[in-house]
């Protein structure tokens, strides 16, 4: 029986390079999956899900060797950094869009984000801005808001990272949900 995810980052914490080698395989198709849940209903994309994924990759694994407590804790901050990926790209786009580049680029930075009973298109921008002011009040919303919206994780998931109750999750769901909708519809 071939080890599982968590075994394979305490191997690769412990110095096993491999491990991780053997890691990726086991979670690729869930965060490629978590990347088409991001990506999907965008007009005129060009970055598709697996590129989002190799780009958060470099990013995450670039400069340092983060650690990792179980696959959980491997998808939440794997959502951080691919919404941070989406920030990045958009804010290229509105630079190119103010003459900041000779060549165009035609990446939409629209996102579909539910807040409620219908889905709202924002522009990523905008949502990146809210979440930015929701940190300021209450950070730990703003990680199970990553980990839920941008990284698919279920309550229970979310609730294994933070060590709380996945009824407690729900709780904060619903408030930061009720935050980001007063806070966007201003």
């Amino acid at each position: 029986m071939p080890p599982d995810a968590t075994e394979l980052l305490r191997r690769w914490r412990e110095g096993d390079n491999r491990a991780l080698d053997d890691f990726m395989p086991l979670v690729y198709d869930e965060l490629h999956r978590l990347a088409q849940n991001v990506l999907r209903n965008r007009s005129r994309q060009t970055l598709q899900p697996t590129a989002l994924i190799n780009e958060a990759y470099l990013k995450l694994f670039g400069h340092a060797e983060p650690q990792f407590v179980d696959r959980a804790h491997f998808l939440a901050v794997m959502s951080r950094v691919m919404r941070h990926v989406l920030i990045d790209h958009a804010r290229v786009a509105g630079a190119a869009k103010r003459g900041g580049q000779n060549e165009r680029v035609t990446w939409d930075t629209l996102v579909e984000f539910e807040l409620g009973e219908s889905p709202r298109q924002l522009r990523m921008l905008e949502l990146d801005r809210a979440l930015s002011a929701l940190e300021t009040e209450n950070a730990s919303l703003v990680r199970i808001v990553e980990a839920h919206y941008f990284g698919g994780m279920t309550a229970e998931e979310i609730s294994a990272v933070e060590g709380r109750s996945s009824n407690a999750i729900r709780h904060d769901l619903r408030l930061a949900r009720a935050w980001l909708r007063r806070e966007l519809s201003q």
